[in-house]
């Protein structure tokens, strides 16, 4: 796919030096559609960095920013009304430079390093949500996506209470045919709970993502013949039939024992004893 991206504009200043006059955004949803839409609505409205997600069970997730105050205050607006479009919002937050050891505990600058070293771009593709509740129906949608257009499966990601959200990329042509189809699937098999098409994302917002754990795949071995294959051909020896024992054959041998012997070859029987009067 190729990416007519720009590069945006970023703080000169080091991590550690621009940090304590940065200030820090949230904005939670219901949904982990929901939360990307958010995301991305809020990194698009002003110059901010997406430090992640928090997802506190129940089905929340938070969108973490950072940047300048005034972008910061920008972008939790936009994130904010992108979440009740979305019938999804639940709250938001603006904390203008917190302290040290806030951001010692909780994670709301874990990923600031990464920022000064990787520009952000925007990607000419598209990406494509859907959340069911239930396992059984978001494999069913993600099947339906991939034969109805031809799209990436990039990941999946649970956030509880059922919700269950398969993630994928292409074209948005094509994301948002295959997410169409995935819709009708995912209400077919169980519960359709949020959809998502982005346009154009942003690359921190792809490089946020999930990413599903792939094994790699082996290459088949060639099949290894034997050099002589001439085998002698085993000649074949007709069995034979067993004779079959008919009656008149039984009468004519001879039988093994004669029923009685000839009286010439008889022994003698003893003689009486002589009686004594």
């Amino acid at each position: 796919m190729q990416s007519n991206a720009r590069p945006l504009a970023k703080p000169v200043a080091a991590p550690s030096h621009w940090l304590k006059d940065t200030a820090l955004g949230m904005v939670s949803t219901t949904s982990f559609p929901a939360i990307i839409g958010t995301a991305d609505a809020m990194m698009k409205s002003s110059n901010v960095y997406l430090v992640g997600y928090e997802k506190t069970g129940g089905g929340h997730c938070t969108a973490i920013v950072r940047g300048g105050v005034a972008d910061v205050r920008m972008a939790v607006k936009a994130g904010e009304e992108t979440a009740k479009q979305f019938g999804q919002f639940v709250s938001a937050s603006l904390i203008p430079r917190p302290m040290a050891n806030l951001e010692a505990v909780l994670p709301i600058c874990a990923r600031l390093e990464e920022f000064q070293q990787v520009g952000s771009t925007i990607s000419s593709g598209a990406l494509g949500l859907l959340e069911t509740r239930g396992f059984p129906a978001m494999v069913g949608a993600a099947d339906a996506m991939t034969k109805a257009a031809e799209i990436t499966l990039l990941a999946h990601e649970t956030i509880g209470e059922g919700l269950c959200t398969i993630i994928i990329q292409g074209s948005l042509s094509n994301v948002a045919i295959a997410v169409e189809a995935g819709m009708h699937e995912a209400e077919r098999i169980g519960e359709l709970n949020a959809v998502m098409v982005i346009p154009r994302p942003l690359g921190d917002l792809e490089r946020s993502l999930p990413q599903a754990k792939q094994e790699p795949v082996k290459e088949p071995q060639p099949i290894r013949l034997p050099l002589n294959l001439e085998e002698r051909q085993k000649e074949l020896v007709p069995a034979a039939t067993p004779e079959v024992e008919t009656p008149a054959k039984r009468l004519e041998e001879p039988l093994e024992e004669p029923l009685e012997e000839p009286l010439e070859k008889r022994e003698p029987l003893p003689e009486p004893p002589e009686r004594r009067e």
